[in-house]
């Protein structure tokens, strides 16, 4: 069996399990575990479905990096529950979602699968990170449009993009990218630059929407060519679309760095973070069918040792 890679981008699919799974789901001390169970459930059936033969959960160690707010101040800034002075800013995490993230780590780890972080980072730059330089065919698992900057035929890299619900899970290629946008995947980054992404608090070129954004880097391929030409009287471009780029230069010099996940993290390789899948085996399955039961888990422990045990010698 080839091997095949998945990146989970860890909090967009426990978020979405969250709010996907009924928070009445609770242990005995009354603590829900729907993101658990759900997440647990999302895994198995993705490394089933998708053949995954390896697996990393990319963790965000930074959510809101200080060095992407310093360079665009309003960077997710909608998302901070609260600033305190000389403190972190602190994202939207519901209570009773916070309280089961000790649990799903505990519960990767006793399922041996990896789990990957970097500071200063979010799960994003370790994401692209391990697909810009995996020597197997990756599969992103995400519900966020900015990995679509990551795809690659050519590298066997695609996204599984989850915004529609896991019933409706779509394959992100090539093709998908410039049949919805009108950019390839690697101009993907510049077009949400141009265009902005008011769930990211980017607040884009003023004037230049989605249609215009795309037939700007149509024409002049790049960010950097774009603003090359926006230079020069006579570089081509519209008198209204060079003075909707001039007002908006300050914008155009940090934003691509901000929006642009970072691909060169110094991360373990894929032997040391322990990403190849196997069989639970020894205490740690029991352990984990201990906490089934203890945790009110349901089948969802169940169907992720079942879909690991397939995960055998024999499979590769």
């Amino acid at each position: 069996m080839t091997q095949r890679l998945m990146l989970l981008d860890t909090a967009s699919l426990y978020f979405r399990a969250f709010y996907g799974v009924p928070d009445t789901i609770r242990r005995a001390d009354g603590t829900p575990v729907n993101a658990v169970r759900g997440l647990l459930d999302m895994i198995a059936r993705l490394v089933t479905d998708y053949h995954a033969t390896d697996l990393v959960a990319c963790w965000d160690d930074d959510w809101r990096p200080q060095w992407r707010v310093d360079l665009i101040p309003t960077y997710k800034s909608h998302r901070v529950a609260a600033t305190v002075a000389g403190a972190p800013d602190v994202e939207v995490v519901p209570d009773a979602l916070e309280a089961q993230i000790p649990m799903i780590r505990t519960v990767l780890d006793l399922a041996g699968i990896a789990v990957v972080g970097a500071a200063e980072h979010e799960a994003d730059d370790v994401v692209g990170s391990y697909a810009s330089h995996a020597e197997l065919p990756v599969d992103v698992v995400t519900g966020d449009r900015d990995l679509f900057q990551i795809v690659d035929d050519a590298r066997q890299v695609r996204v599984i993009y989850t915004a529609r619900g896991m019933r409706n899970l779509e394959v992100v290629t090539d093709a998908v990218i410039v049949g919805k946008y009108r950019v390839l995947p690697q101009q993907y980054a510049d077009y949400a630059t141009l265009r902005g992404d008011t769930s990211d608090g980017l607040p884009g070129v003023a004037g230049i929407g989605e249609k215009s954004a795309a037939a700007l880097l149509g024409e002049y391929g790049t960010l950097d060519w774009l603003l090359e030409a926006a230079a020069d009287a006579d570089g081509g471009l519209s008198a209204a679309a060079r003075s909707k780029l001039a007002a908006a230069a300050d914008y155009l010099k940090v934003a691509p760095a901000v929006v642009r996940v970072v691909r060169d993290l110094e991360l373990p390789t894929l032997q040391e973070a322990g990403a190849q899948l196997h069989p639970v085996a020894g205490d740690s399955r029991a352990e984990l069918e201990r906490l089934a039961s203890e945790w009110n888990l349901g089948g969802s422990v169940r169907r992720l040792l079942e879909a690991l045990d397939l995960k055998s010698g024999r499979d590769r």
